[in-house]
């Protein structure tokens, strides 16, 4: 691989990981689908590494929980019940046609596309919609004719200047990127022309702020690299974002590149620097959060020291930029 010294590659291609794997064959290397080690590694994924130990953990109905959790709550307690559990799964390339991720996928369309009306149903939020359009494309069927109501409501709800909000807002913010990620997660054959015209829009809200400036004060967590991001935002979901988007050799990424290669480590590795939740809560975020159900960090490396997936998540965002 141009520009990624071979002791780097044999760091990310350890045999214990094969989501890291295949990763690093199909966005560095661009080996196709088909390709026998392509095949072998996403063979793999679920049998063992960090996909096989969450699927490990899930119950036989396809529900993540904890102890005194309730099995139909699919979002609460944060991060370790369903829903993030998909999030990281749909991340990590687990295979559609694995029947325990089918089980889960199921659930969440009986739970949330019936039951609730959580997607593109009047209960709808971005956080739930946006993130679950992502990993019900990834791990179930991209075509499947129920993603119209949730993509519909993405598209109804963007804001006039191209961004989204969580909240009763007029205008969008950086910190909701979920819409364009599920975007991102769809085939392009997929794509509408009114979902071609949200996508343009959308990146013009995120470019026209280099990704990181959103007025005021510079926010600290985004200038921070996190994994899992759940619903969280920072500079390197905005690049990963971006640049999947086909927006890699836009100039106006140019300061958040600037940035993510300012923290590469003199082995060509990257941190993971922190874990979410992060940061100083202002006080209405403490009104609107701390009431709610306790929250319990989740991850799969330690934050402080080099890690494979920030590395390979940073190395795939420069090449697609022209970087690499």
């Amino acid at each position: 691989m141009p520009g990624i010294p071979p002791t780097l590659r044999e760091w990310l291609m350890a045999l214990d990981e094969p989501s890291i794997r295949y990763r690093v064959l199909i966005e560095l290397e661009d080996r196709s689908p088909a390709d026998a080690d392509v095949a072998a590694e996403q063979r793999r994924i679920g049998e063992t590494g960090w996909a096989a130990r969450i699927l490990s953990l899930q119950f036989p109905d396809g529900h993540w929980g904890s102890p005194g959790s309730a099995p139909e709550d699919l979002y609460n307690p944060k991060y370790i019940v369903t829903n993030w559990q998909l999030l990281v799964l749909s991340d990590l390339g687990a295979r559609p046609d694995d029947p325990r991720v089918q089980r889960a996928v199921a659930l969440v369309w009986d739970r949330w596309g019936v039951k609730e009306n959580a997607l593109g149903g009047s209960d709808s939020e971005l956080c739930i919609t946006g993130n679950a359009v992502r990993y019900l494309a990834r791990l179930g069927d991209p075509n499947d004719p129920r993603l119209a109501a949730p993509i519909d409501w993405l598209l109804r709800t963007q804001k006039p200047d191209g961004g989204w909000h969580c909240f009763d807002s007029p205008i969008g913010t950086l910190d909701c990127w979920e819409a364009l990620a599920a975007f991102a997660a769809l085939p392009r054959d997929r794509w509408t022309e009114p979902i071609r015209r949200s996508v343009e829009r959308g990146a013009e809200f995120y470019l026209a702020r280099a990704l990181l400036n959103e007025g005021g004060a510079p926010y600290a967590p985004w200038y921070r690299i996190h994994y899992p991001n759940h619903y969280y935002y920072d500079f390197l979901v905005g690049l990963d974002t971006l640049t999947r988007l086909g927006y890699g050799l836009d100039p106006r990424l140019a300061t958040a590149l600037d940035l993510l290669e300012s923290k590469r480590n003199p082995d060509g590795s990257w941190n993971l620097e922190a874990v979410h939740p992060d940061g100083i809560l202002s006080p209405e975020e403490i009104d609107q959060y701390t009431t709610r159900l306790p929250r319990y960090p989740y991850l799969l490396e330690l934050p402080g020291v080099p890690s494979r997936w920030i590395t390979l998540t940073a190395l795939a965002v420069l090449k697609r930029a022209g970087r690499l």
